[in-house]
């Protein structure tokens, strides 16, 4: 699986890619300088089961560790995988 980041400055997404093909995405917002809100998140029915979003949620709490980026957990899966995750409190906004 490979996970890649699309960014137009104010809005982005981290999508995963099963062989070439989209399996899943988390789609954030620019909500201020160093800060993201985490909006949407999908996962093909075709992959389902196989923790896509978990692993892109993964993805997106290492790059907000690299660049000093506080995230804010809008939709309900990231929530919920933030008040799971006890070890991604260090960007929790």
């Amino acid at each position: 699986m490979e996970i890649r980041q699309s960014d137009n400055g104010q809005r982005g997404k981290f999508t995963a890619f099963i062989n070439d093909k989209p399996a899943g995405l988390i789609s954030y917002v620019a909500t201020g300088v160093g800060h993201i809100s985490l909006m949407h998140t999908e996962v093909s029915d075709e992959f389902r089961g196989q923790n896509i979003g978990k692993k892109i949620l993964d993805e997106i709490v290492e790059y907000a560790r690299e660049n000093d980026i506080i995230v804010t957990p809008v939709c309900p899966f990231t929530q919920a995988m933030f008040l799971r995750h006890k070890e991604y409190a260090d960007v929790l906004n």
